[in-house]
């Protein structure tokens, strides 16, 4: 074959032979039986570059982000006068993580590149965090030209091999001729079933060669099945058994959000009055007030949600793919329960737990059937009582005896104040945390964190592509004084595109969630975790030209989140938190989830 391409590490990815070139266009010239007929025109030839833009142009690329180099010039060339936006993000991190945010809310695939080299391995965090997470995109990866790779040129990286764990499909491209077959490919499956990245790495002289472009004619992809034929049989048996179960709940993951299937959600859950649990990116797929909703379960999710997920009998998990912090110990996670997996990804099926009703199937087919006809509701009203009994025995609850401004607090002011529409951005830490716990969502698909990876820096970049997506929108970027400093180059984007996103910034001096861990599990034995010097906040907000606020109080954290919200500018606003204020409640490392500590002050 004149190109690899290689399975990534799901099982959905292409074998070699399925990914052979899909149906093209008769070569021109080469029917030489047809005698005297007409010789059909030859293709039209493009310099490779402009040939990559108009293929773009077809397949709706509205978006793209990254930052140009020696590999991708001609690209970045081509791209000049070709009215396709892009977004120059002052490193390679932050453009994918803009990239993500922008994907989440937009419900479209964008597009990121990096050059060669660090311009491509700066990419590889915000590649994998699109993949634990299921986000479409498709990455152009600048590479030496195919002559001298292999000899370790200059820039050269072996970014095709690299990606392979953490793409859900990648491409080395080595012959102009599969472009766009290629890059047609990237979007079907980028957006397609179980949603996420797809990476191309691109050789300079890909770019520069010319190329005849015989438009790809058909998509047909032998072993990939993006919508996997749902076992109808098998999901009523699941609607029948539910309908018998004493203390039946419903786990909610990121495939509701995914299949847009969130309205589904509320009616089965409501007719068969059975609560619901949500994951971390489950979130919003019921209402945070919705007498069902039972908040977040797992390692700093809530004691009833918890409890509801070790003393359930019946446990049907939609859309989520039963992480570890979702789970804690798995002998003890929902250990009396008959347990029903609903998962686009037939990889997950049975993956961590051997689950009794395996389904492989899109959340809103399986939540479609279960709707079908009449919908016994479970006998649960005892099971209903007993958690709201938890929720009102164990709400959660803050430190109020210190006299710092507590963060707990300035995230319910910020989601009173908050109109529903608003899309919540976090990055990844405490505060991460404590918005879960204490943010009010509204709608599904608003909530943009880094749920699988965990990447620190993730919140001020998402929460630029997030504007972008949804220009009106009321943008919350809630950072912690560690991880904001991972991906502060970003701020000028603000600036630079008009994007009038708040920044939350809770410092408390330390990278916190390690400390709560240093504190609670290894003696206080701080090591490397308090930050001694800090940058001046309100001067580094100058520095880029947006508005700087300093916050101590719970006064003052009102008022200026007031002012923030009435003003149509972005804010940097730097919330001085209680340095030791914890996470809690907080399943440790190696319990069961119903085996938590912090459940109500001391």
């Amino acid at each position: 074959m004149s190109f690899e391409v290689t399975e990534g590490a799901r099982a959905e990815a292409l074998s070699p032979d399925a990914a052979a070139p899909v149906g093209t266009e008769a070569p021109a010239g080469e029917d030489s039986e047809r005698g005297a007929e007409p010789r059909p025109e030859p293709p039209p030839v493009y310099r490779g570059a402009d040939l990559l833009v108009e293929v773009l142009k077809e397949e709706g690329a509205e978006m793209l982000f990254g930052i140009p180099g020696g590999a991708t010039i001609n690209f970045y060339d081509a791209l000049y006068n070709s009215g396709i936006p892009h977004v120059l993000a002052r490193h390679e991190q932050g453009a994918i993580h803009a990239a993500d945010g922008y994907a989440r809310i937009s419900g479209k695939v964008p597009v990121v590149t990096g050059t060669s080299g660090p311009g491509s391995t700066n990419l590889m965090t915000g590649i994998a965090n699109a993949w634990f997470d299921s986000v479409p995109m498709v990455i152009f990866a600048g590479q030496v030209s195919t002559s001298v790779m292999g000899t370790d040129a200059f820039q050269e990286s072996p970014i095709f091999s690299m990606t392979m764990g953490i793409t859900k499909h990648n491409y080395q491209l080595m012959r102009g001729e599969d472009l766009p077959r290629v890059v047609k490919e990237s979007f079907y499956l980028a957006r397609t079933g179980r949603k996420g990245p797809v990476l191309i790495e691109l050789p300079k002289d890909m770019t520069s060669n010319e190329i005849p472009y015989r438009k790809p004619v058909e998509m047909r992809l032998r072993a990939y099945n993006p919508t996997p034929k749902i076992d109808r049989a098998l999901v009523e048996k699941v609607k029948r058994d539910l309908a018998r179960a004493k203390r039946p709940v419903i786990v909610a993951g990121a495939g509701v959000v995914h299949a847009g299937a969130s309205e589904l959600l509320r009616a089965f859950a409501e007719r068969a009055r059975v609560p619901v649990v949500h994951t971390l990116l489950g979130l919003g797929t019921l209402p945070s007030d919705h007498p069902l909703s039972l908040g977040m379960g797992g390692m700093h999710g809530t004691v009833w949600a918890n409890m509801a997920l070790h003393e359930c009998d019946f446990l049907l998990n939609i859309g989520s793919r039963f992480d570890d912090r979702l789970t804690g110990a798995l002998e003890h996670f929902a250990p009396r329960a008959r347990i029903a997996h609903v998962d686009i990804d037939e990889a997950e099926l049975g993956k961590v737990l051997d689950e009794d009703y395996p389904i492989h199937g899109d959340a809103r087919d399986a939540l479609a059937i279960l709707l079908d006809g009449a919908v016994d509701p479970s006998p649960s009203e005892e099971w209903l009582a007993y958690l709201e009994s938890l929720r009102r025995e164990y709400p959660l609850w803050y430190r109020t005896d210190r006299p710092y401004l507590q963060p707990q607090r300035v995230v319910q002011i910020a989601s009173d104040l908050a109109s529903d529409d608003v899309i919540v951005v976090t990055d990844v830490g405490q505060h991460q945390m404590w918005v879960a716990q204490f943010f009010r969502f509204r709608r599904p698909g608003r909530f943009v964190t880094s749920g699988g990876l965990g990447a620190m820096g993730f919140g001020l970049p998402a929460a630029i592509g997030a504007q972008i997506a949804d220009r009106d929108a009321l943008v919350l970027a809630f950072v912690g004084d560690g991880g904001f400093q991972m991906t502060v180059e970003e701020l000028i984007l603000l600036r630079e595109y008009d994007l009038p996103v708040k920044i939350l910034l809770f410092n408390n001096n330390s990278l916190g969630m390690v400390r709560q861990w240093q504190e609670l599990f290894y003696e206080e034995r701080y090591s490397a975790t308090l930050f001694n010097i800090q940058p001046d906040f309100m001067r580094l907000a100058d520095a880029y030209g947006i508005v700087g606020r300093r916050v101590e109080t719970e006064e003052e954290a009102r008022a200026v989140l007031e002012e923030a919200f009435r003003t149509r500018a972005p804010y940097l606003i730097e919330f001085v938190i209680d340095p030791m204020a914890n996470v809690l409640p907080m399943v440790p490392p190696g319990n069961g989830v119903h085996e938590m500590q912090g459940v109500k002050p001391e």
